[in-house]
């Protein structure tokens, strides 16, 4: 059966599953990144996310190689430039890539419109479908990170000097589309108030953030404004941990992300630390709920992500009727009411860590 389609933005259809690039060029060879490109291709999937920073764990040598690796796909299946969506992002400030123009120390409007540029170079194609901000320019907790810090605040690059240099790039052609990329409702609220002031700035039409049963920090917030922007959720089983192959006898092949990178790959081990007995706890009750109604445990993670974003008329009706689903949401509650109780307790602070919402 082929993947459902769904408007992400006028005249921008895309597959309802995107595969994502990040291993390819490091963890996957070429002919294996082609091998799982014709396989989404033949199945229906239509969009495919990249970034200028991929692959993962990031280096110099490697840097740009699954946009490469993504255009010579296009190029060598000779693939009409309309049947596929092509997404990437440029890299947010880090200071620590040097390799990528420096840091990068900064997204002001050269930075941008530099890296738009690489990214066309690399792809081989006219126009990128959906271009994002990797992460924001200014300080926000990420990549595991929970809670808002204001002393960690610095001085960043205005949100309407990196919508303009965004909107200089839709008008010559070089882009359809903008979206961020793991951004707080504060942020996506500030894009689309500035874009509304300022005629020449495009609106962004999606977000894209972590969202998988370990990962339910876009439940508050972020699902209003999700509501009215589209929701690209990355990562859905949770590097992995959702489909219980960490969790076999030998702790999984040596090739498996976790393993293959252990101890180099500190934004992934940051977020699911295999230690942490709240998340094996939470793995193994999902792992035990696919195996008692016979889903392969990748199903029902994907499959929950998808569907926690259905209208609540529709989500009431599948609740009732499989119960696979229904389990699983009383983990959910299970654990939520846990974090609230530990939360009220003395010295509950020093717990909070393992029971944030990231690890729900």
């Amino acid at each position: 059966m082929s993947v459902p389609l769904f408007n992400l933005a006028p005249n921008l259809t895309v597959s309802r599953l995107c595969l994502g690039t990040m291993t390819f060029g490091e963890q996957n060879s070429l002919p294996q990144s082609f091998h799982l490109l014709d396989e989404a291709f033949s199945a229906g999937i239509n969009f495919f996310d990249s970034a200028e920073m991929y692959p993962v764990p990031q280096r110099a040598e490697t840097q740009g190689r699954s946009e490469e690796y993504l255009g010579r796909w296009v190029r060598n299946r000779k693939i009409s430039r309309d049947r596929v969506v092509l997404a990437t992002k440029v890299t947010g400030p880090s200071g620590q890539m040097t390799w990528i123009r420096g840091g990068p120390m900064c997204l002001d409007a050269w930075n941008i419109t530099k890296a738009i540029d690489n990214s066309l170079l690399r792809m081989q194609t006219d126009y990128i479908d959906l271009y994002q901000i990797h992460w924001p320019d200014r300080y926000v907790p990420m990549f595991g990170e929970t809670e808002y810090d204001p002393i960690r605040q610095f001085s960043s690059v205005g949100i309407e000097e990196q919508l303009d240099a965004l909107g200089r790039a839709v008008d010559a052609g070089k882009i359809r589309y903008t979206g961020l990329s793991n951004e707080t409702p504060y942020g996506v609220m500030k894009f689309i108030q500035t874009a509304e002031r300022a005629s020449r700035c495009p609106r962004i039409v999606s977000v894209q953030n972590s969202y998988s049963l370990l990962c339910r920090n876009f439940d508050s917030g972020m699902a209003e404004c999700c509501h009215h922007e589209s929701l690209l959720a990355y990562s859905p089983l949770a590097m992995g941990i959702l489909s219980g192959k960490y969790f076999l006898p030998d702790g999984g092949s040596a090739h498996a992300r976790l393993n293959l990178f252990k101890g180099r790959y500190s934004e992934g081990e940051s977020r699911y630390n295999m230690s942490n007995s709240i998340i094996k706890a939470a793995s193994m009750e999902y792992l035990h709920i696919a195996g008692k109604y016979g889903l392969h445990p990748v199903s029902l993670a994907i499959g929950l992500i998808s569907f926690l974003s259905l209208p609540h008329a529709m989500y009431t009706h599948l609740m009732k009727k499989y119960h696979a689903i229904y389990e699983v949401m009383v983990i959910c509650a299970w654990y939520y009411h846990l974090k609230h109780i530990l939360s009220s307790m003395n010295g509950a602070s020093q717990l909070m860590g393992a029971l944030s919402l990231e690890c729900l």
